[in-house]
Protein backbone atom coordinates (compact mmCIF):
# COMPACT_ATOMS: atom_id res chain seq x y z
CA UNK A 1 0.00 0.00 0.00
CA UNK A 2 1.28 3.44 -0.91
CA UNK A 3 0.34 6.50 1.14
CA UNK A 4 -0.09 9.90 -0.48
CA UNK A 5 1.93 12.60 1.27
CA UNK A 6 2.00 16.39 1.39
CA UNK A 7 4.86 18.35 2.97
CA UNK A 8 4.24 21.92 4.11
CA UNK A 9 7.32 24.09 4.49
CA UNK A 10 9.12 22.10 1.81
CA UNK A 11 11.59 24.83 0.85
CA UNK A 12 13.13 25.01 4.34
CA UNK A 13 15.71 22.86 6.10
CA UNK A 14 13.30 20.59 8.02
CA UNK A 15 11.03 20.21 5.00
CA UNK A 16 14.00 19.31 2.81
CA UNK A 17 15.15 16.63 5.25
CA UNK A 18 11.65 15.18 5.43
CA UNK A 19 11.48 15.06 1.65
CA UNK A 20 14.90 13.40 1.42
CA UNK A 21 13.72 10.61 3.73
CA UNK A 22 10.31 10.27 2.08
CA UNK A 23 11.75 10.19 -1.45
CA UNK A 24 13.58 6.98 -0.63
CA UNK A 25 10.70 5.25 1.13
CA UNK A 26 8.76 2.70 -0.94
CA UNK A 27 5.46 3.20 0.90
CA UNK A 28 5.17 6.98 0.51
CA UNK A 29 4.40 9.01 -2.60
CA UNK A 30 5.06 12.73 -2.23
CA UNK A 31 2.31 14.41 -4.25
CA UNK A 32 2.20 17.95 -2.89
CA UNK A 33 4.83 20.33 -1.55
CA UNK A 34 4.07 23.78 -0.17
CA UNK A 35 6.00 26.87 0.85
CA UNK A 36 4.09 30.09 1.37
CA UNK A 37 6.75 32.59 0.25
CA UNK A 38 8.12 30.35 -2.49
CA UNK A 39 4.81 29.22 -3.99
CA UNK A 40 5.08 28.85 -7.74
CA UNK A 41 8.78 27.95 -7.70
CA UNK A 42 10.00 24.51 -8.74
CA UNK A 43 10.94 22.45 -5.67
CA UNK A 44 14.32 21.70 -7.24
CA UNK A 45 15.19 25.43 -7.12
CA UNK A 46 15.20 25.25 -3.31
CA UNK A 47 16.11 21.59 -2.76
CA UNK A 48 18.54 20.77 -5.61
CA UNK A 49 19.51 17.45 -4.03
CA UNK A 50 15.96 16.10 -4.50
CA UNK A 51 16.22 15.23 -8.18
CA UNK A 52 13.60 12.48 -7.92
CA UNK A 53 11.05 15.15 -6.91
CA UNK A 54 12.06 17.67 -9.59
CA UNK A 55 8.61 17.39 -11.19
CA UNK A 56 6.96 19.08 -8.17
CA UNK A 57 6.14 22.78 -7.90
CA UNK A 58 5.74 24.51 -4.55
CA UNK A 59 2.17 25.56 -3.81
CA UNK A 60 0.79 27.99 -1.26
CA UNK A 61 0.43 26.51 2.23
CA UNK A 62 -3.29 26.23 2.86
CA UNK A 63 -5.44 23.55 4.45
CA UNK A 64 -7.23 23.16 1.11
CA UNK A 65 -3.96 22.35 -0.66
CA UNK A 66 -2.91 19.85 2.01
CA UNK A 67 -6.30 18.13 2.42
CA UNK A 68 -6.92 14.90 0.55
CA UNK A 69 -3.59 13.25 1.40
CA UNK A 70 -3.17 10.25 3.68
CA UNK A 71 -0.33 11.93 5.57
CA UNK A 72 0.57 15.61 5.96
CA UNK A 73 3.94 16.63 7.37
CA UNK A 74 4.21 20.17 8.72
CA UNK A 75 7.62 21.85 8.82
CA UNK A 76 6.27 25.31 9.63
CA UNK A 77 7.05 28.07 12.14
CA UNK A 78 5.69 27.87 15.70
CA UNK A 79 2.00 28.73 15.79
CA UNK A 80 1.43 28.13 12.09
CA UNK A 81 1.36 24.33 12.22
CA UNK A 82 -1.41 24.26 14.81
CA UNK A 83 -3.62 26.57 12.78
CA UNK A 84 -3.19 24.50 9.62
CA UNK A 85 -3.59 21.13 11.38
CA UNK A 86 -6.84 22.27 13.01
CA UNK A 87 -8.33 22.86 9.55
CA UNK A 88 -7.44 19.44 8.11
CA UNK A 89 -9.96 16.58 7.97
CA UNK A 90 -9.96 14.49 11.14
CA UNK A 91 -8.87 11.34 9.30
CA UNK A 92 -5.63 12.98 8.11
CA UNK A 93 -2.46 11.70 9.79
CA UNK A 94 -0.37 14.76 10.72
CA UNK A 95 3.33 14.80 11.57
CA UNK A 96 4.49 18.14 12.98
CA UNK A 97 8.16 19.11 13.11
CA UNK A 98 7.35 22.32 15.00
CA UNK A 99 6.46 22.99 18.59
CA UNK A 100 2.71 23.33 18.24
CA UNK A 101 1.93 19.81 19.40
CA UNK A 102 5.03 19.20 21.49
CA UNK A 103 3.59 20.33 24.83
CA UNK A 104 0.76 18.49 26.56
CA UNK A 105 -0.50 21.49 28.56
CA UNK A 106 -1.44 24.55 26.46
CA UNK A 107 -0.71 26.73 29.50
CA UNK A 108 3.01 25.90 29.11
CA UNK A 109 3.14 27.51 25.67
CA UNK A 110 3.74 31.04 26.98
CA UNK A 111 6.55 29.91 29.28
CA UNK A 112 8.46 28.22 26.47
CA UNK A 113 7.54 30.16 23.34
CA UNK A 114 5.91 33.41 24.47
CA UNK A 115 2.46 34.61 23.52
CA UNK A 116 -0.74 32.64 23.65
CA UNK A 117 -1.33 29.11 22.44
CA UNK A 118 -3.14 28.99 19.11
Amino acid sequence: MTFSVAVAGASGYAGGELLRILAGHPDFEVRTVTAHQNAGHPLIAHQPHLRSLAHLTLQDTTAETLAGHDVVFLALPHGTSGEIAAQLPEDTVVGDCGADHRLEDPADWGAFYGGEYF
